[in-house]
């Protein structure tokens, strides 16, 4: 899609609370990218980042996509897509070939990803990123360009990300049933990094953690490549639902009670302090000391951390953490987070906004826009290199297979 002046990014974001849709304006090479449209709604057909309903998600992804449309004065035929929830899983993999000719060409670092992603994938899963994090040329490592250069054997080390295939299926049908073509999917962390992660932050090492509303995404960077992902299925409706219980008060008072005075730090909260807690069916009202609400989120927040904290020693990448973690998404916004993930992680932590952008920044200056942006710089940045549609286990493997004999042929000839 282009406008009168650059060409039109959308992201969109599906998720557990909420679907937003954001429009990005691209001019030159993908890093000029100004925000002019943003549009969100409430999100009823998902459940811990999966579909459980077409129909609502279809109805939240129209009304999202309106608002937007409307905001940014252009219509919304395509977009990229975020896809997150406990079915997504990430592990690294190796390639290694022969190299025929005198210097490394394009061709020999696609057999080499071939080679590396050349992996038994269960029938029920599909392949939705596959991230080279650095090449080997003979015994030199960490290249992250090898074309050009000289030597005898090419080795990959790649991340390969997979998702349930009905998951990524019912994403891409409910955007299609809204009147979208998705161009490509990515994986929600993925895109946070983009926005909310600094080059050097990147470079050294950093933790993402995306705290969404069904699930908390984590992405390990380093040396400019993802190292490790994980996706856990806890994230701020167990939070509201804790409340819920502990109030007895019904879920949206509780959502609403978490919003004004929720906080995850208990020594902080004053013992004068209270809140108004609505009754259930015609009940009165109850005022409450603030300290209760305080007793039920710290737990239950440490316990989040705790598991992401335990996730990363099992996969051993603690040591990558150089430069800390950064909290995103909508319920990194609870008052103590950072301060609660500084002790559980004992790294310097910080709340991610969104930045590197321009247009409208001080309406997504806020982490809970982090995923949407960020799939607007993804767009940008690999506009070029996506098929333009998505499909799922279609014929794209007879496809590949034609076209790299063409390639074959011609080299021949």
């Amino acid at each position: 899609m282009s406008s009168g002046k650059g060409e039109i990014v959308v992201g969109l974001d599906i998720g557990t609370t909420k679907i937003c849709a954001v429009v990005g304006e691209v001019n030159g090479n993908g890093h000029d990218i100004n925000i002019i449209g943003i549009g969100t709604h409430p999100s009823i057909g998902l459940r811990k980042g999966v579909v459980v309903n077409i129909e609502s998600t279809v109805e939240s992804i129209q009304k999202a996509v309106e608002e937007a449309e409307m905001m940014a004065g252009c219509e919304i035929s395509s977009a990229y897509a975020g896809i997150a929830g406990g079915h997504i899983t990430g592990f690294n993999s190796r390639g290694i070939i022969a190299v025929k000719g005198p210097e490394i060409t394009e061709t020999d670092v696609e057999r080499v990803i071939d080679a590396a992603r050349a992996v038994a994938i269960p029938m029920d899963r599909e392949v939705i990123h596959v991230l080279p994090q650095e090449f080997i040329v003979d015994d030199q490592a960490g290249i992250q360009n090898p074309v050009g250069m000289s030597g005898v054997r090419l080795e990959a080390k790649i991340h390969i990300v997979t998702g349930a295939v009905t998951s990524a299926h019912n994403i891409v049908k409910c955007a299609n049933r809204a009147g979208l073509d998705v161009c490509d999917i990515v994986l929600e962390s993925l895109a946070s990094g983009e926005a909310v992660l600094t080059a050097e932050e990147k470079e050294l090492g950093a933790g993402l953690l995306d705290m969404g509303g069904g699930t908390t995404d984590l992405a390990i960077f380093s040396e400019n490549n993802i190292k490790h992902t994980f996706v856990l299925a806890l994230g701020g409706n167990n939070l509201t639902n804790d409340i819920a219980i502990g109030l007895r008060a019904p879920v949206p008072e509780a959502e609403k009670i978490k919003k004004k005075y929720g906080t995850c730090t208990t020594h902080q909260i004053g013992s004068e302090e209270t809140i108004e807690v609505p009754g259930m069916a015609g009940r009165e009202p109850r005022k409450l000391p603030r300290q209760i609400l305080g007793e039920i989120l710290e737990p239950r927040t440490e316990e989040i951390f705790t598991l992401v904290q335990r996730e990363i020693y099992r996969a051993q990448v603690e040591h990558l953490i150089c430069s800390g973690m950064v909290l995103t998404g909508g319920s990194a916004l609870l008052e103590g987070s950072t301060e609660v993930a500084e002790s559980i992680f004992n790294l310097p932590t910080r709340l991610g906004r969104p930045r590197g952008i321009g247009g409208l920044v001080d309406v997504v200056n806020n982490p809970m826009y982090a995923t949407g942006v960020g799939l607007v710089i993804y767009g940008a940045r690999n506009r070029n290199k996506s098929p333009g549609k998505f499909r799922i286990r279609d014929t794209n493997i007879f496809n590949r297979v034609m076209t790299r004999m063409t390639r074959w042929f011609k080299d021949v000839i």
